[in-house]
């Protein structure tokens, strides 16, 4: 379901207002790349950069044109780990954080039998 104009609207204002918020979107967005959502993990980043740096600034400061970067982002794009991380390393420094992998368990998998079925 795409989203409509207002909500993203309002995203903006609450990113632009609350940086508490703004880091927890950015954060949101790599969390759901590691996780293996690449499609809602560029989504959120997308939304993310058009409300903080902007497409201009991040190709100034990544040295890749705004369109690659928009593209990059976009639904069909396909970004190359350089890049992706040239970005993210930059959003980082933009937003004054240094993100972390940290170690979780992962949720047990589910047994295709139930409990006491062997077979």
């Amino acid at each position: 379901m795409a989203l409509t104009r207002d909500f993203k609207q309002t995203v903006l204002a609450r990113v632009q207002a609350d940086p508490a918020f703004a880091d927890a979107l950015f954060k949101q967005g790599i969390e759901a790349l590691l996780a293996g959502d690449v499609d809602a993990g560029k989504a959120i980043l997308r939304d993310y950069i058009k409300a903080t740096i902007g497409f201009e600034q991040l190709g100034t400061e990544t040295g890749t044109s705004p369109k690659s970067l928009i593209r990059m982002f976009g639904p069909d794009g396909n970004p190359q780990a350089r890049n992706l991380f040239a970005v993210i390393g930059q959003l980082q420094r933009h937003a004054g954080l240094a993100l972390c992998v940290t170690p979780a368990p992962a949720p047990r998998p589910r047994s295709a039998c139930g409990a006491g079925n062997a077979g």
